[in-house]
């Protein structure tokens, strides 16, 4: 079979359009972008009438991915691991219902925090909802896992959640492809006792789900996910996910003969485990994210023989590396020579010609005026206003959390109260946020930097921008005559900046949309139009 070069996240997406996916559902969100790109300008995807437009966010595109495998078609649905609070509803509740088609959630997790808020560790939601999870450690791996987790999903009926990280999701490696697969048939379930989770059904499929538990952990000691390799001496080795192969690295370099348990498929395989640690005096558990197994075997080994992020024996936070695994395990090495710095660290900025660029340099002399001037923002390019040389946001907390705290700010008696947040971010989860500030009538600006994409995942499609920003908002609720529109430019500073001062200092909901196309995807189209003459 063919042999491709891929990303982590490409091989997960080549592995479901293998395994005869009939959609794909996501919203844009690094690392896991690239899983629902890659479909996308899959060239047999529109022959095959395979669904993979952007959700509006998390949570829809997991309820719509659920609905497509109530009708008993395979879907893929992708976020990150902070779209997976946004979509945790749908997704714990669905380990209740069960699934009809295979249903499989791609979840990349972002340890060290390169483009997130928080690290958080996505197999403590697949053990909360107690679903099997997959994590493989090679791009190789990632792709048969894809394919084999509808296989699973299928016959257990449960969602699967196939997790990995930025390392693995971001880098390249070759990827050899197995026969294709084609499409179910539809075969909608007609099932309410299932899927009407009234609580005398829930109950019923509560219990249903706990006694699958012992086949999952059945499936887990018989998956070619985890393994445990031979070796001698009295210190042994569990390692998780991608930490396997900086295990192994470290294994190979020093030529040393210590026995590794490769974890690739929860829950824990117990046989596996047990056996470890009657070999072994002492056991580094290395994981990447959470000390989520760490803590468990703990509890049930005791904390006497157990080394890893718990005890400091490795780092509690951040990524791990072939160098912290040499530590843990003590190895001595003789020193390295430290690369000198040659180039000037440099924090991220806002684009040359980018149009949040001229919105800040309005709302900073408008807001000077005033002695508090707190301003909320959200998720997006615009973020980086935080940061020299404008310095005009002070929150980013999530999704849409920009016109809540503006709202509970102004709930509070702070004046102004004011939000930024973005045209994709609004659509997500910022429109209820406007709707509780409309139905308080609270006294809140909110400016959309409406830049016509999703600008800070790639330029994606964003769900509504222009007209129909404005529509939505009038819709919600909004009074026409304080539904404003600006063009942040240079030539526009003193009508920007009278029009955002008439509304800041209007006692009511008004909204300002800052309307100008990102600078990027501009560029882009025109460069595209000129290849295409």
């Amino acid at each position: 079979m063919e042999k491709k070069l891929l990303l982590g996240a490409e091989a997960i997406a080549l592995g479901a359009l293998d395994a005869g996916i009939s959609g794909v559902y996501a919203y844009p969100g690094t690392p896991s972008t690239e899983i629902t790109e890659y479909i996308q300008k899959n060239s047999n995807r529109s022959s095959q009438l395979i669904r993979s437009s952007w959700s509006v966010n998390e949570k829809t595109a997991y309820e719509e991915a659920l609905g497509m495998s109530y009708a008993g078609k395979r879907s893929l649905v992708c976020m990150k691991h902070v779209g997976l609070n946004v979509a945790a509803d749908a997704f714990i509740n669905s380990a209740i219902t069960g699934v009809n088609g295979g249903l499989v959630i791609a979840v990349a997790d972002d340890p060290s925090m390169h483009s997130s808020q928080n690290e958080q560790d996505s197999r403590v939601y697949g053990k909360f909802a107690m679903i099997p999870v997959l994590e493989p450690s090679s791009q190789q791996d990632l792709y048969t896992a894809a394919r084999d987790a509808f296989d699973l999903s299928e016959s257990v009926k449960l969602p699967v959640m196939l997790r990995l990280t930025t390392r693995l999701a971001h880098s390249r490696a070759g990827v050899t492809q197995a026969d294709k697969r084609i499409q179910n048939p539809l075969q909608s379930v007609y099932s309410p006792e299932r899927f009407v989770l009234i609580p005398q059904n829930a109950r019923k499929q509560y219990n249903l789900l706990l006694s699958l538990q012992e086949k999952l952990e059945t499936l887990s000691e018989h998956s070619w996910l985890n393994r445990l390799i031979p070796g001698s001496g009295s210190k042994g080795v569990i390692a998780f996910g991608l930490a396997f192969n900086y295990v192994m690295e470290v294994r190979q370099t020093f030529a040393l003969d210590f026995p590794v348990l490769q974890i690739g498929q929860y829950p824990l395989p117990r046989t596996l485990v047990e056996q470890l640690f009657f070999e072994c005096e002492t056991i580094l558990v290395a994981e990447e994210g959470y000390p989520v197994y760490e803590e468990l075997l703990r509890g049930y080994f005791g904390n006497t023989n157990i080394l890893g992020r718990l005890d400091g024996t490795l780092p509690r936070a951040g990524e791990l590396s072939t160098d912290i695994i040499v530590k843990g395990l003590g190895i001595t090495t003789s020193p390295v020579t430290q690369v000198p710095d040659i180039v000037v660290h440099r924090p991220p900025s806002l684009c040359k010609g980018c149009g949040h660029r001229d919105l800040y340099d309005a709302l900073n002399l408008v807001m000077s005026s005033f002695a508090e001037h707190h301003v909320f923002s959200d998720i997006g390019c615009y973020t980086l206003g935080a940061l020299e040389p404008f310095n005009a946001i002070h929150t980013c907390v999530d999704m849409g959390a920009s016109i809540s705290m503006a709202k509970g700010a102004a709930d509070a008696g702070l004046r102004p109260a004011v939000s930024v947040i973005g045209d994709s971010t609004f659509t997500h989860s910022g429109m209820t946020g406007l709707l509780d500030a409309i139905n308080d009538r609270s006294a809140l600006t909110v400016i959309i930097a409406d830049n016509d994409t999703t600008a800070m995942t790639g330029g994606q499609a964003s769900s509504a921008t222009g007209a129909r920003l404005l529509a939505i908002c009038k819709g919600l609720g909004v009074e026409e005559e304080h539904i404003r529109t600006i063009v942040p430019l240079k030539s526009n500073l003193e009508k920007n900046i009278s029009v955002l001062k008439e509304e800041i200092t209007y006692e009511g909901v008004s909204v300002v949309i800052a309307q100008r196309e990102c600078i990027e995807t501009a560029s882009r189209k025109k460069r595209n139009k000129l290849a295409s003459a």
